[in-house]
């Protein structure tokens, strides 16, 4: 099977900085897109031959170790073996000595296991392999990915290519609209801690290194220097977790018409159900109260297969007059003069949480200057706006501004305990430098003049909801994801959207 020559043609690599990324990367992009091709017409043997000749590939070793080393989070993050890897240099000598190993022959090592606050303030379990393991882990994911985004349901959202939360929120959004006006709310208790194994392990069928993925489920953590039997976790586990979820739509029946509109394929879905799922929390949405009620039984085959649980304390059943809340929006239907209207706001939970973030924050830069002070907060704000953005957030980012200033100005007084307001105002406040607004009130850098970004400056912009199985990995649809990221980068383009609000 000849697929390309790029891949017999890498030279001798000698300089890890000098590699030819483009060329690389698109090599494994076609194998990718020839993996999803041959998954969707049903060539099982196909597949795998394909499969195998990306895990054996060297191209699949690079961009793996490229991202285990330099783009992924935790990347300065060492596993249970203490071993780092920080340099160009360093990083070339992991490549050739892997290049030198066997995928099949490797025997993955405990997991380091930390944990993190949630957003409850409850502490979760963190698995941090070995980079060895990551770096297999990744290979893996870039066989066993395409296959599955061919299978996977249209409302499945998280951890996937080119699907996040806003396009979950737009599906619910979008769903809501019409006659379904109950959601049962559910979210699986310690998802890929209770993953059952046999089950995951079928539904890899004859996947060329299913052996391997056996072996990091069964692989263990080191909690204190205590080795302890759990799954572990990776960047492998996202998928594996969604493989295991896959199914929902199918329990609950849900199918879907193909309807033609002036030549445009739309998907019309016309069962009792309908539901959008990202990762671990979900919501099925109803016509009836009665209809939410069976929800719970007619899953009850499907969790115990995969040995999830759905506690009470996870559920609830939720008229959408009353609202609901999901990644950190709140969803409900409010009277209005002319009948329901739907709104997207974020949720009480989210503005509390940003709150926090922003207090603590400005608390713990107490004593340091007005450039830190603008550099910390700044991201935060950013980041946030965007992605409220999409929702009714006008008033909220108002709000959000005037909490902030309040901070700012508690800072201020700190910072200069003798000196008069009068002073503090002409030292650090400014009028805007972009001209986007008349604030003569911008915090500014009286050294480097960078000014505190505005919550209220960010426009609203609806976000367009990816349609229905279209996925990364299939070659006809390039020019459609061309056109989808330009749109999500002007989006999220400070520049751009400052633009926006000129208008």
């Amino acid at each position: 099977m000849n697929t390309s020559n790029k891949e017999s043609a890498l030279p001798n690599i000698t300089d890890w900085q000098q590699i030819n990324w483009l060329g690389v990367e698109k090599y494994v992009k076609k194998l990718q897109q020839r993996i999803y091709h041959a998954e969707s017409l049903g060539n099982n043997r196909k597949v795998r031959d394909l499969q195998r000749m990306l895990m054996n590939s060297n191209a699949a070793l690079l961009v793996s170790i490229k991202r285990v080393t330099q783009i992924n989070g935790g990347k300065r993050t060492s596993g249970v073996d203490d071993y780092k890897v920080l340099t160009p240099s360093e990083i070339l000598e992991l490549y050739k000595n892997m290049k030198s190993l066997n995928l099949q022959n490797h025997n993955p090592k405990p997991a380091y296991r930390t944990y993190i606050k949630n957003k409850n303030g409850k502490l979760i379990p963190l698995g941090i392999p070995i980079i060895k393991d990551r770096v297999y882990q990744n290979i893996v994911k870039l066989a066993l990915e395409p296959q599955w985004e061919c299978r996977f349901e249209p409302t499945s959202y998280g951890f996937r290519p080119n699907r996040g939360c806003h396009d979950a929120i737009e599906r619910i959004f979008n769903t809501i609209r019409g006659s379904r006006q109950w959601v049962f709310e559910g979210n699986f208790k310690g998802c890929f801690d209770n993953l059952n194994h046999d089950f995951i392990m079928k539904q890899l069928g004859d996947f060329p290194e299913r052996e391997i993925i056996g072996k990091w489920l069964k692989t263990g953590f080191l909690n204190n220097e205590v080795f302890i039997i759990a799954p572990q976790g990776g960047i492998i586990s996202p998928l594996l977790a969604n493989i295991a979820l896959h199914g929902m739509e199918e329990t609950l029946s849900i199918q879907y018409k193909a309807i033609n509109k002036n030549g445009i394929i739309s998907y019309e879905n016309r069962s009792t159900y309908a539901m959008a799922r990202y990762a671990d929390d979900f919501v099925v949405m109803c016509n009836t109260e009665q209809e939410a009620h069976r929800v719970y039984d007619l899953l009850k085959p499907y969790l115990e297969i995969r040995g999830f649980e759905l506690p009470a304390n996870k559920t609830k059943i939720t008229p959408i007059t009353s609202g609901f809340d999901f990644l950190g929006f709140n969803i409900k239907k409010y009277k209005a003069e002319q009948g329901n209207k739907l709104l997207i706001k974020p949720s009480k939970e989210s503005i509390s949480k940003f709150k926090q973030k922003i207090s603590s924050n400005i608390k713990n830069l107490y004593g340091n200057n007005t450039k830190t002070l603008i550099d910390t907060l700044n991201p935060i704000i950013i980041g946030t706006a965007n992605y409220w953005s999409p929702s009714v957030a006008r008033e909220i980012y108002s709000e959000m501004d005037t909490y902030i200033w309040i901070g700012i100005k508690k800072f201020l007084v700190r910072s200069h305990p003798k000196k008069s307001w009068k002073w503090i105002k002409e030292q650090y406040f400014k009028a805007d430098k972009t001209g986007q607004s008349k604030n003569r009130w911008i915090l500014t850098d009286p050294i480097t003049g960078n000014q505190l970004k505005k919550m209220a400056w960010t426009p609203i912009v609806r976000h367009e909801q990816i349609k229905h199985t279209h996925s990364l990995f299939n070659k006809e649809l390039e020019e459609y994801f061309i056109k989808r990221s330009v749109k999500e980068f002007k989006k999220n383009n400070v520049a751009y959207r400052q633009k926006l609000a000129k208008k």
